[in-house]
């Protein structure tokens, strides 16, 4: 059974410093509180990817069948190790307390859910074969869906995301960048767009906007400080000046995250080279696609208000 980082926090790890690391990353992302995670044993999970259902059709008396068999393809996803040491200085431990370290270790966590949720998206194990590939890299063919050709990016149509709603078995969550958010609140309250917006109290405190009752996930800004869904995308035109929304369908059976073991940071104590207290922070994981309509992509939107 796959289950939230919030929900897995809550049966506890057995350490309480380890507990506190795993309700970070959540806290850190709108998409980790979202994404349920399968832990595994060893370093990879295979499975069987149903693709195509088989033929079916009425016959007549004496007559046969046309033989038809499904197409069901063997995957498998592999672990792949994400994370980072920090060294605070003793002296800076000595002053001001044991928080500082602490406080670097949040901020490490901070850049991790960053580099992880970029990766989740945009992940490419063919250029860097130590990351898996991300969403934009594994959806192909009627899964993907064009906003429009206007060259430098098309106006996001509601017509156009329901689509991208409709292309996923038992959808989940939209997953769009800040503007395209402010802008789908704004289109609710034209009546000539219009569109069902409504609004919620979720985990944190935070307040979560559903398009269609669909929980609208903010996808921010990775470890380096750049949007991950910025309009820097190829518009139909090949400029850079586009973005995507991408529709999940988040749990077992579809997409969920996968990992050995919970998220931690470990104390490697005083290193002998510096005198520095060095703490690392780790997480095996990557995602699987269960299902070929586990997920969808609109893609090539321009920067451009919300048409019906």
């Amino acid at each position: 059974m796959s289950l939230t980082l919030i929900e897995s926090a809550k049966f506890g790890t057995g350490t309480a410093f380890r507990d506190a690391i795993v309700e970070m990353f959540p806290a850190n992302s709108e998409l980790l509180t979202a994404l349920p995670f399968q832990t595994i044993s060893g370093n990879a999970l295979k499975y069987n990817r149903e693709e195509t259902l088989p033929g079916i059709a009425f016959r007549g008396y004496n007559e046969s069948y046309t033989e038809s068999t499904g197409v069901i393809n063997p995957i498998t996803e592999t672990l792949h190790i994400l994370g980072g040491d920090l060294d605070v200085d003793r002296q800076l431990v000595k002053s001001m307390g044991a928080g500082v370290r602490a406080s670097h270790v949040n901020m490490k966590v901070k850049a991790l859910t960053g580099a992880w949720t970029e990766k989740f998206l945009k992940g490419d194990n063919l250029s860097d074969p130590r990351e898996f590939d991300g969403l934009q890299n594994r959806l192909t063919g009627s899964q993907v869906i064009e906003a429009g050709s206007t060259a430098n990016g098309a106006a996001l149509s509601l017509a156009k995301l329901d689509e991208a709603i409709d292309a996923v078995d038992n959808p989940t969550h939209i997953l769009m960048n800040r503007t395209m958010k402010r802008r789908l609140a704004a289109a609710a309250r034209l009546y000539t767009v219009g569109g069902y917006i409504t609004f919620e109290l979720g985990a944190f405190g935070r307040r979560v906007q559903r398009y269609n009752d669909l929980p609208i996930v903010t996808i921010d800004q990775d470890n380096e400080g750049n949007e991950i869904l910025g309009f820097t995308e190829a518009a139909a035109s090949g400029t850079a000046t586009a973005t995507s929304i991408y529709v999940i369908s988040a749990g077992d059976g579809n997409l969920v995250g996968i990992q050995n073991d919970a998220p931690e940071a470990y104390d490697l104590g005083e290193i002998d080279s510096a005198p520095v207290f060095r703490t690392r922070v780790e997480w095996a994981s990557g995602i699987a696609m269960f299902g070929a309509k586990s997920a969808s992509r609109l893609k090539y939107i321009g920067d451009l208000a919300v048409v019906a």
